[in-house]
């Protein structure tokens, strides 16, 4: 169900920042512990939690090992990214390729399919096996590391790809499926309306600029290719979800107009000009009453973002 959340309520709210912060992170909260509490009556040793690009699905996971640790329950979290696929000049050749000719970085066919397929059957029955672990920067594995499940615990696999049944093929016996994304749009004075990937784009734009030292350029033009790759890949399976989290945080655009409105601005009439979504997204910062970032909690899923979590990512 789609939800909508008025910019003139979002600035009444923020007149109070500290109760309205409050607020929006126990509304976040809930979820969380709704899914704590599903995983743990589904008695199913493994989540698979899957989102889109900038969905906070990493923040979701890391939380839901926290509450379900607060519950007693033992509990960790695996990231599907280890389970990329290296790219040299050799394995390039053999990598799937977009309508452009370019790597389809979104594709499910980047993944080692037939090793992720072996180790989360592993991982079920709770034998050890060597995970890889993939280093972004050299796009390449960098060693591996033991891995086993106790008969206890509840692993979480978080991952764009965590639903899509190409990967993870049938696991209703043995894993429990979860969906995080943002579901709720913004809505301006005059109407109309923030689509909620463009909410998750300003996540994208913050934590690229801020920690990946793209310039924004960059991340508007790679969203294209995302978004394709969310419709093919990502969205089709999120039916499959035994239970899906509205990642959206009341508050949360009201941040990011620190880091993003003077940047955004100061470009808007150069290559930015042609990407119809930076307008978009600067008419809504514009209407916004702007959050101090200091005010945000060190555990809130913004913080994947914009920094300072204490979250272990």
């Amino acid at each position: 169900m789609v939800k909508f959340a008025a910019v003139s309520s979002i600035n009444r709210e923020a007149a109070d920042p500290q109760s309205f912060i409050k607020l929006s992170e126990d509304n976040y909260s809930a979820y969380i512990a709704e899914a704590a509490q599903r995983a743990i009556l589904s008695e199913k040793p493994i989540i698979l939690l899957s989102g889109p690009s900038g969905s906070g699905k990493t923040s979701a996971a890391l939380r839901l090992e926290k509450c379900l640790k607060e519950q007693g329950h033992s509990a960790h979290t695996l990231s599907m990214d280890n389970y990329f696929l290296p790219i040299d000049e050799e394995s390039a050749k053999e990598l799937p390729r977009d309508e452009d000719g370019n790597i389809d970085l979104e594709s499910p066919l980047r993944l080692d399919i037939p090793l992720f397929s072996e180790h989360l059957r592993k991982l079920a029955a709770g034998e050890e096996f060597d995970m890889p672990r993939f280093d972004f920067a050299t796009q390449s594995r960098s060693g591996s590391v033991k891995m086993s499940r106790r008969n206890d615990e509840i692993v979480i696999i978080e991952g764009i790809h965590a639903l899509n049944p190409t990967v993870t093929g049938d696991t209703h016996k043995f894993a429990m499926c979860m969906y995080v994304s943002v579901r709720t749009r913004l809505r301006s004075a005059d109407g109309s309306l923030l689509h909620p990937r463009h909410i998750r784009l300003m996540r994208r734009l913050c934590r690229d600029k801020l920690f990946r030292k793209r310039q924004y350029e960059e991340s508007f033009r790679m969203f294209a290719s995302v978004s394709r790759g969310e419709d093919l890949y990502i969205t089709p399976y999120k039916s499959r979800a035994d239970f899906d989290i509205d990642t959206f945080i009341a508050y949360e655009a009201s941040v990011y107009k620190n880091f993003l409105l003077d940047g955004l601005t100061a470009q808007k009439d150069t290559e930015l000009a042609k990407f119809p979504a930076c307008e978009e997204i600067l008419k809504f910062l514009g209407e916004l009453d702007p959050v101090a970032p200091e005010y945000v909690p060190s555990a809130s899923m913004i913080r994947e973002f914009i920094g300072g979590s204490e979250l272990n990512y």
